[in-house]
């Protein structure tokens, strides 16, 4: 898989590669944040489309999240965020999605840095672009999408430049799953007050009672394979629903650092994550996974917390991930880049009467991480 990496100028244009004249592309554009299944039935399609017609698979990835650059525009005076600003919500890292798409078969990935002066382009003079520089026959997007300045360029306003113009088709996907779910307007990480997995709130709840929810909320209408619901679901400790959205575990990467040692002294040695990590933290708890060195895997019991201090590159507070791998083997990993995978949400984090009543615990986290993991 061929990767270019594409920088806007000042205007906002943006220097595209050329391809063979004669071989047109199919494409399709997109942040692609978590890579969630959705997002998998329209790279899918690009690659079923291009082999087709004998055309380039031509994936252009945005980074960073429109959405981030846009909310911290809004919130430091139209400044854009610079290089070392990490997007604490972004579900994954450019890296692991380059890395599906190339599974995919995609043959071709422009990552454009996204920037306002980009986002500034009306949609029409974007897609001209991409008929004109790269060949585009077919634009393969989700239900739905919008591209170009104020979002104008909807699968209906692209629909009627495509039957105008006449020079590239529109394939539309239908990537929304099993249909809407709301979410609050507003909603922020709430760790669950209970042991073990929890449950959809809504699983067993009436119309009425999830109007009234909804009403009270200001719940807004997401669809169910979207980042956004990704999102609100790992950020209520709701691990399983979460991967079944994903079509794998979510996972988090970072390097790992000295932390206080504590566990150690207590026989429960863990790897503890750097501050610059990379992917979506879930809300603080417990968790059942696995750690992975490279082509190393243990299963591992996983404890996120929150400091007091915050973090001058996320303008969050600084979390805390700790992984217990389950081996008889002494591991060294300080310094190494690890990623922790998530299977399931253990137990909120409690205070413990004592040392001997966190060891009581802790096992038991261990062996439910077994289970979990088998």
């Amino acid at each position: 898989m061929d990767i270019t990496y594409l920088t806007p100028d000042e205007t906002g244009d943006v220097e595209w590669p050329s391809f063979d004249n004669d071989k047109r592309s199919v494409v399709t554009v997109g942040a692609f944040d978590g890579m969630h299944r959705g997002h998998q039935a329209v790279v899918d399609r690009v690659v079923e489309l291009a082999r087709k017609h004998d055309a380039f698979s031509i994936v252009i990835l945005f980074d960073p999240r429109p959405a981030f650059v846009h909310g911290w525009a809004a919130a430091h005076d139209g400044e854009e965020p610079g290089a070392d600003v990490i997007d604490a919500n972004a579900l994954s890292g450019v890296d692991d999605r380059l890395a599906y798409l190339e599974q995919a078969g995609v043959e071709h990935v422009l990552v454009v840095r996204y920037t306002l002066a980009f986002a500034a382009k009306s949609y029409i003079f974007f897609l001209g672009r991409l008929v004109g520089k790269i060949g585009m026959r077919t634009l393969v997007l989700g239900s739905d999408a919008a591209m170009g300045a104020g979002r104008k360029g909807d699968v209906k306003a692209i629909s009627n430049l495509a039957a105008g113009a006449g020079v590239f088709e529109l394939d539309v996907v239908d990537d929304r799953g099993p249909g809407d779910v709301r979410i609050p307007r507003d909603w922020k990480p709430e760790m669950p007050a209970e042991w073990g997995e929890p449950a959809d709130p809504f699983a067993n709840a009436t119309k009425a009672e999830r109007r009234a929810w909804s009403k009270k909320h200001q719940a807004k209408l997401a669809r169910a394979w979207s980042s956004t619901n990704v999102r609100y679901l790992l950020g209520h400790g709701r691990i399983k629903d979460a991967n079944a959205i994903l079509g794998r575990m979510h996972s988090v990467v970072g390097e790992v650092v000295h932390g206080e040692e504590r566990g150690r002294t207590i026989g429960f040695p863990t790897a503890n994550l750097g501050d610059d990590v990379i992917g979506y933290l879930p809300v603080d708890g417990v968790y059942a996974g696995w750690l992975v060195d490279g082509d190393k895997r243990w299963p591992a019991a996983i404890s996120i917390g929150t400091k007091p201090t915050f973090s001058e590159k996320t303008g969050l507070n600084e979390r805390v991930v700790e992984a217990y791998a389950i081996t008889d083997d002494w591991l060294e990993l300080y310094g190494h880049k690890v990623r922790v995978e998530f299977a399931g949400f253990l137990r909120p984090q409690v205070k413990f009467d004592g040392v001997d009543a966190l060891k009581a615990e802790l096992a038991r986290n261990v062996e439910e991480t077994k289970r979990l993991t088998a």
